[in-house]
């Protein structure tokens, strides 16, 4: 969950300062667009590069791109020859993304595809070009389908490769049992955290960072 404000500003100037590139990015998001706040920012980008940087992947997935933020914060941590190939659903957003990502230092290790990443990652060939099986996927896109990419994309990762889900703690609404049954993507949510917990193919741990960050290890 959030913090409060002072405790944010604190944590934020004990880490490891955001790059300017990113907070181009990060300015350019809440300037332009609706619905900043799904841009990860540099406390949550910060946590993917050091994760990135700590497995070492070589193909990596992340469904759900957005500005670009997120991407850029693991493109960064990336090793010579790795690769992250990002899914966005919205074809609009492509006009603002599609310019960052290019221009980006990193943009060498990053590949963007526009469609429903539940339609293109049954693409078999398309897969295959991507450098599956994946050393690690990062999801967060809409939260109505997450049990569907994660039962999608649980094959697709190696053993011992994770799989990390954003907003799984959904500003706190999945403990909420006064919650209206009928908000579908809050009961998205709580069927993937109630379905990852007990799922023995997985190793599970529910970060309480941001908006709540679940990292998976497949075992």
């Amino acid at each position: 969950m959030a913090t409060d404000n002072g405790l944010d500003g604190y944590i934020l100037s004990h880490i490891e300062p955001e790059h300017p590139y990113l907070h181009a990015l990060w300015r350019a998001t809440h300037l332009h667009l609706n619905y900043p706040r799904m841009a990860s920012g540099h406390l949550q980008g910060a946590v993917l590069r050091m994760f990135t940087h700590m497995v070492q992947p070589r193909h990596v997935l992340e469904i759900g791109t957005y500005t670009g933020y997120s991407t850029l914060a693991m493109a960064s941590a990336l090793s010579e020859g790795a690769t992250i190939h990002t899914i966005e659903i919205n074809d609009e957003q492509e006009l603002f993304t599609r310019p960052w990502l290019e221009r980006s230092p990193w943009a060498d290790h990053v590949r963007l595809h526009i469609g429903d990443a539940l339609l293109l990652l049954r693409d078999a060939d398309l897969v295959q070009r991507m450098g599956a099986p994946f050393d690690m996927v990062f999801i967060d896109a809409d939260k109505r389908c997450y049990l569907d990419y994660y039962r999608l994309t649980l094959p697709l990762v190696r053993q011992g490769g994770y799989i990390l889900a954003d907003n799984t703690l959904w500003d706190g609404h999945v403990a909420d049992t006064a919650r209206r049954a009928s908000d579908r993507q809050t009961a998205g949510i709580r069927l993937f955290n109630d379905t990852v917990a007990a799922d023995p193919a997985v190793e599970t741990v529910l970060l309480p960072l941001r908006d709540g960050l679940t990292i998976l290890r497949k075992l």
